[in-house]
């Protein structure tokens, strides 16, 4: 019996990580080529209403999926028109997308609060994988954009480490005026990663709304866009540790909300502030390690580039 709620326990903390997780890769690629976008919140919640909309009107889940991701895009395109065309603070606008994105969100979901999806993506076995004991229902019977992330997670760690691109992409988070110098363009650089990172952030607002509790809410990202920048920091830009500190997260998430099912007279208050509160100490922890060990964010990273100050 402590096996079997074991085993549900981790299967549950893997659906909860994963929004966090598609939108910490996106930070992740952001970060890299030097722009910091704190607006992920905002995105995510713009993805999630997108998403929703367009699958309750036409019944396909993969086109709110879409549909969110071109949301979540050109969310990101706004940041990066203000921070690499216009030099704006990235703070600044950052926030600034997110109380957009709230706002925003709120208002074209209006109409749609409480209405249940019709089609939503949903748990499906992964042929006989789903049936080997203890990882067959942790790993291969959940839904299909959780088994999408176990797909992406690999290929970005492939490809911000080991691709030419992917070294282009580094070079101009931490030495932009040197990427400049052997032909790589910075702003296009930019501005190709920014908008990728909304993607994937507007994706991780979507599985929310499509699949882990598929309708609409206001504010019902309930501060995971903020959780995933946090998790960039603790996984050191590297999508395999984002994916470790992802499901870390969504594990929190799932044993609280189980020790409110049980009820250990614990105030749900202070279970609902669990993620949070793990989220300062392992930032806390961090910062402390990257420290000592010298490893850090790249070097540009919040810093605007004009080549005529080189």
């Amino acid at each position: 019996m402590e096996t079997s709620i074991l085993i549900a326990l981790m299967a549950t903390a893997i659906t909860a990580g994963t929004a966090i997780l598609f939108a910490s890769l996106g930070e992740i690629f952001t970060e890299r080529v030097g722009i910091l976008n704190l607006g992920a919140e905002g995105m995510m919640l713009v993805g999630a209403v997108t998403g929703f909309m367009v699958a309750f009107k036409t019944g396909n889940p993969w086109l709110g999926a879409a549909a969110s991701m071109m949301a979540g895009g050109a969310m990101a395109a706004i940041h990066a028109i203000l921070t690499v065309t216009f030099q704006a603070n990235h703070v600044v606008s950052g926030l600034a997308l997110t109380i957009f994105g709230t706002g925003l969100s709120g208002y074209l979901g209006k109409s749609y609060i409480g209405q249940p999806l019709p089609n939503p993506f949903k748990p499906e076995k992964l042929g006989v994988l789903g049936d080997i004991p203890v990882i067959g229902p942790i790993l291969f019977q959940q839904d299909a954009l959780v088994y999408l992330s176990f797909i992406l997670v690999p290929l970005a760690w492939f490809y911000i480490f080991h691709t030419k691109m992917g070294l282009n992409l580094r070079s101009v988070g931490e030495n932009p005026g040197a990427a400049d110098s052997l032909g790589v363009s910075v702003s296009k650089t930019r501005y190709l990663y920014t908008i990728i990172g909304g993607m994937l952030a507007g994706l991780g607002g979507a599985y929310l709304s499509l699949a882990y509790a598929p309708s609409w809410m206001e504010n019902m990202t309930a501060g995971r866009g903020w959780i995933a920048v946090a998790l960039v920091i603790f996984a050191t830009w590297n999508p395999l540790y984002a994916l470790v500190g992802a499901y870390m997260f969504g594990g929190i998430d799932a044993l609280g909300f189980r020790m409110q099912i049980i009820d250990l007279q614990i105030p749900s208050y202070f279970l609902s502030m669990l993620p949070y509160i793990c989220t300062i100490l392992i930032l806390i922890i961090t910062t402390y390690r990257a420290r000592k060990s010298g490893i850090g964010a790249p070097k540009a990273l919040g810093v605007s580039y004009d080549r005529e100050d080189r």
